[in-house]
């Protein structure tokens, strides 16, 4: 079993992960069965400095599918065993499944400073 998060706006993939509304949480079975699917609200504050990372750990989360993040955010979760893909947009419960049809890659890039993004809200963009 493998619990996923996404840090979400609505439904869709938040661009920059230390903002977002919430965390939409799927679970994962062996046979790549999505088997829940819940919501839990975003703490308050930048990314790196709340303990969003520590929490998603304790809820078993081993994965996040992120559009950006600063280098801080990410040396967190990762110092929390929590691999992240980044360069991920679009609507969450798409995400997840091109993720379990193996069709996600890491993009590789850091948000070095904080700015408007373009969204694609009409369908899903993964940068590789």
């Amino acid at each position: 079993m493998k619990k996923i998060a996404i840090p979400t706006r609505g439904n869709m993939v938040d661009d920059h992960f230390g903002h977002c509304e919430n965390y939409t949480i799927y679970t994962i079975d062996d046979n790549k069965n999505v088997t829940n699917k819940e919501i839990m609200e975003s703490p308050q504050g930048c990314g790196c400095k709340s303990n969003i990372a520590g929490v998603l750990r304790q809820m078993d989360v081993s994965l996040m599918l992120a559009g950006n993040m600063g280098e801080g955010a990410f040396q967190m979760l990762d110092r929390f065993g929590i691999q992240v893909i980044r360069g991920c947009s679009g609507d969450t419960d798409n995400l997840v499944n091109e993720f379990l049809s193996d069709k996600l890659m890491d993009n590789g890039q850091l948000c070095s400073h904080h700015h408007g993004h373009d969204h694609n809200q009409e369908g899903h963009q993964c940068n590789h």
